[in-house]
């Protein structure tokens, strides 16, 4: 049985279980999972836990470092917008954003002529539209298959998930300001998963609804649930958790969540310390 039987952790994967921000800055390959993180994950899961991601990647993003994290559960992709079970080798369900968001993020380009688009599907396609240096860094370190695109017209639907990188923070600023004021901004869950990374799903299709339905499929009581995470993305899915932690990295608004329990620095092997936690809990 193990002591973790029922127990679900679902972690964010990028500066949470691993500290990617350098290389998303330099372009190098991530480092690889900590043994102190592997050692703490297998012992969870050996005692009977089920451990699962929850990332912002696509699955093509996500391929390249999946065989590094031990994990037994089904995977949160594209920030909520699908679940996926590698196990099946299918997805378990997945939401797509309005027809019109090809239109919508027209809309954005045309006010903001300087920003990238990254559209990303629930296949291995990601297409990319005026690409920048930060999305040329982002998709050549993820070594996911991508499309570039002259325009939004020859984008396929339906998008899983849309993505705005940049390194002008006002510019990101302002186009999250212009999408929430739009009548179509109310169909869509817009977050900043990153720092530079502006995303939109479809409304109601984040980490945190897709944790509950998660817990649902897998027949896992809500106190039974336990979420970590460092950025915007991630409050959703640590709101609902019976315990939330984050890493010492995570931005302030992460760490102002009531009851959070605040790890290490990510580099340091905050995983490994929230599973002590939780192993001197049961």
């Amino acid at each position: 049985m193990g002591k973790f039987k029922g127990v679900l952790i679902l972690s964010d994967y990028d500066n949470t279980i691993n500290f990617t921000e350098p290389s998303l800055k330099s372009g190098t390959p991530p480092p690889p999972l900590s043994q102190e993180n592997r050692r703490a994950i297998e012992y969870f899961m050996a005692q009977g836990g089920i451990f699962s991601v929850a990332t912002g990647r696509a699955l093509p993003a996500f391929d390249p470092v999946r065989s590094d994290v031990p994990f037994n559960g089904p995977t949160i992709l594209f920030n909520g917008a699908a679940i996926y079970d590698y196990a099946a080798g299918r997805y378990l369900c997945t939401a797509f954003l309005p027809p019109d968001a090809a239109a919508y993020a027209q809309q954005v380009l045309d006010a903001f002529p300087a920003l990238a688009l990254e559209v990303y599907h629930d296949d291995n396609n990601i297409h990319a539209v005026q690409p920048n240096e930060l999305s040329r860094r982002r998709l050549h370190l993820t070594h996911a298959p991508t499309v570039t695109c002259r325009s939004l017209a020859e984008v396929p639907a339906p998008y899983s998930k849309m993505v705005f990188p940049s390194e002008d923070m006002a510019a990101l600023d302002a186009a999250e300001a212009f999408i929430a004021a739009q009548p179509w901004g109310r169909q869509l869950s817009i977050v900043r998963s990153a720092t530079l990374l502006l995303e939109c799903t479809a409304f109601g299709a984040d980490k945190g609804s897709m944790a509950d339905r998660l817990a649902s499929m897998l027949n896992i009581a809500p106190e039974h649930v336990y979420c970590a995470g460092d950025h915007a993305n991630d409050i959703s899915m640590l709101r609902r958790a019976r315990i939330p932690f984050a890493p010492a990295n995570a931005i302030d608004e992460v760490k102002a969540i009531p009851g959070i329990r605040i790890l290490p620095h990510c580099r340091e092997n905050a995983i490994a310390a929230m599973i002590e936690q939780l192993d001197a809990l049961y």
